[in-house]
């Protein structure tokens, strides 16, 4: 794959990224790497037309959208520990957290549902530009999902109970569930339904980023026999 995306967008973005990823401790291949500018240059071209997102300048996109969804990939990859996982991110809006995931883990299956058309459309016209075979973007709400996902993910979707709630049907037996959060949502974990249990609450630190970031691991809580 070119890096012309990357040079289009000025090696202050590619420098960025490179900065980032070591803080993240993360090491990527140049492929990778170049997709996920491409994803960058991407999310700016399609989102004049199709509002994908608030955010317009890439270098906010760099830090609100990508490191931010890349500070998740250490914990999943420590979670799969190398098994063949399918993953499912509900409400992926411009394909946040669940693109940058596909890139990253492309022993992941990954779909990205959305209740939006364009988003959807958005998804897999990336999965096509990027070549992301991994990758599939799902017009649809998340309630009328049935599927066995072994990670449910989601960013900025909904209340904690609202996310467990609606997607219940699509996650395995034995699968997991992983919000991604700011402040720690002591009030939602509060209010969440009888039967689940939040095992782990995991502390990010977003590179360029001045705010809270944590992660929200919830399971099925284990029958009391």
């Amino acid at each position: 794959m070119t890096d012309s995306t990357g040079a289009s967008l000025g090696g202050g973005l590619r420098d960025g990224l490179q900065a980032g990823l070591k803080s993240l401790g993360l090491d990527l291949s140049e492929q990778q790497v170049a997709q996920l500018l491409s994803y960058i240059d991407l999310i700016a071209k399609w989102g004049k037309v199709y509002n994908l997102t608030a955010v317009r300048q890439p270098s906010e996109m760099l830090t609100h959208h990508l490191l931010d969804s890349l500070a998740v990939i250490a914990p999943l990859r420590a979670a799969a520990q190398g098994r063949a996982i399918k993953l499912l991110d509900v409400g992926s809006g411009a394909g946040l957290p669940g693109v940058v995931i596909a890139i990253c883990c492309p022993d992941m299956t990954v779909h990205c549902v959305d209740t939006v058309a364009k988003k959807a459309a958005f998804i897999q016209q990336v999965a096509v530009s990027l070549q992301l075979s991994n990758l599939k973007g799902v017009h649809e709400r998340v309630e009328r999902l049935a599927g066995h996902y072994d990670i449910v993910t989601s960013r900025a979707f909904a209340s904690l109970e609202d996310f467990v709630t609606l997607s219940s049907g699509t996650l395995a037996a034995e699968g997991v569930w992983l919000a991604m959060k700011g402040k720690h949502p002591a009030e939602e974990i509060a209010n969440l339904p009888a039967g689940i249990d939040v095992f782990h609450v995991e502390q990010l630190k977003v590179p360029g980023l001045d705010a809270d970031r944590c992660l929200i691991w919830m399971k099925r809580a284990a029958a009391v026999t």
